[in-house]
């Protein structure tokens, strides 16, 4: 195992921005490694994000170096270039200590959720570490990020190909974009064959319709009874979530829509045994599965 993460410090410390000589790729997601523009960061980092995500748009496992405070974090990492459509699962936002509430003056990345903390120590050129004020070796840091990187795969429902081919996340990308394609192709799916888009003096309402609880992805109406239908997508949650989130708009639908027959729909990537059972339980709930089919056509030039 190479031990980047030793090499790491040591260049924080010299002043050295050249990343050159670090690896592109880690646990098959792309690593990178940044220690300023320019100048010398405050806090240098070591970022792992799955392709569709990047440092300034989405999250992703990443060490994060406190120089001033002498703390490395490794942690559940939020881009703060631009705020991205999906973030960390609710058991994380909920259970996980923000670094701004370890760090009070942390001058950036204080939104980020701490997964495990440790102190670099340096000396005569070698780096060592401790935790909770116990030296441990470098291999439990290591672990640690396997653990952290195999959580953010499930997350993304990424499926690891170790056969040499290359790793493929269609499924995660388009989660991101299936919003929209599903509005622009309302007529063409299933849904727009039994529901309607709601719009108002032509202006469309459905998508991302704002409540006093959250956004609804899609509300849509039935053509033949007229109630409303609450469309989620699950997107990086857990099934428990997204069955509770859908329970959630519909119950405010309900009160304040005052339409007793509202539905929900969940519109997932692949089969979940979880979502499946939740939903058996669950009154006026159906789960839709999508497929993405490509193909090439070659383009023939006119003799």
């Amino acid at each position: 195992m190479s031990d980047f993460l030793s090499n790491f410090i040591l260049q924080s410390l010299e002043g050295n921005l050249k990343t050159s000589q670090y690896e592109k790729d880690y646990l098959d997601l792309k690593m990178k490694v940044s220690f300023g523009m320019g100048m010398p960061a405050r806090i240098p980092w070591i970022s792992f994000t799955a392709p569709g995500m990047s440092t300034s748009n989405g999250y992703y496992p990443v060490f994060l170096y406190y120089k001033e405070q002498n703390k490395l974090i490794l942690a559940y990492g939020i881009s703060e270039t631009s705020e991205s459509s999906t973030n960390w699962p609710l058991d994380i936002q909920d259970t996980k200590r923000k670094i701004i509430e370890e760090i009070v003056d942390a001058p950036r990345y204080g939104d980020s959720y701490i997964f495990e903390i440790y102190t670099p120590q340096v000396k005569d050129g070698q780096v060592s570490f401790l935790q909770n004020n116990s030296q441990i070796a470098v291999e439990k840091i290591f672990s640690d990020l396997k653990n952290i990187i195999d959580y953010y795969k499930r997350t993304l429902e990424i499926e690891v190909k170790t056969e040499g081919t290359l790793t493929h996340s269609g499924l995660f990308y388009m989660e991101q974009q299936l919003e929209d394609f599903i509005i622009e192709n309302w007529t063409e799916t299933i849904l727009g064959q039994k529901y309607d888009l709601i719009t108002e003096d032509g202006i469309l309402k459905s998508q991302q319709y704002q409540t006093n609880i959250g956004r609804i992805d899609i509300l849509a109406k039935d053509k033949n009874d007229s109630s409303y239908v609450v469309i989620e997508l699950k997107r990086n949650q857990t099934s428990d979530d997204t069955v509770g989130q859908v329970l959630r708009y519909m119950g405010w639908v309900k009160e304040n829509l005052k339409d007793n027959n509202v539905k929900g729909i969940i519109v997932a990537g692949k089969y979940d045994e979880k979502l499946h059972f939740a939903s058996t339980m669950v009154e006026n709930v159906d789960v839709f599965i999508y497929e993405v089919n490509f193909s090439l056509n070659e383009h023939k030039r006119k003799a």
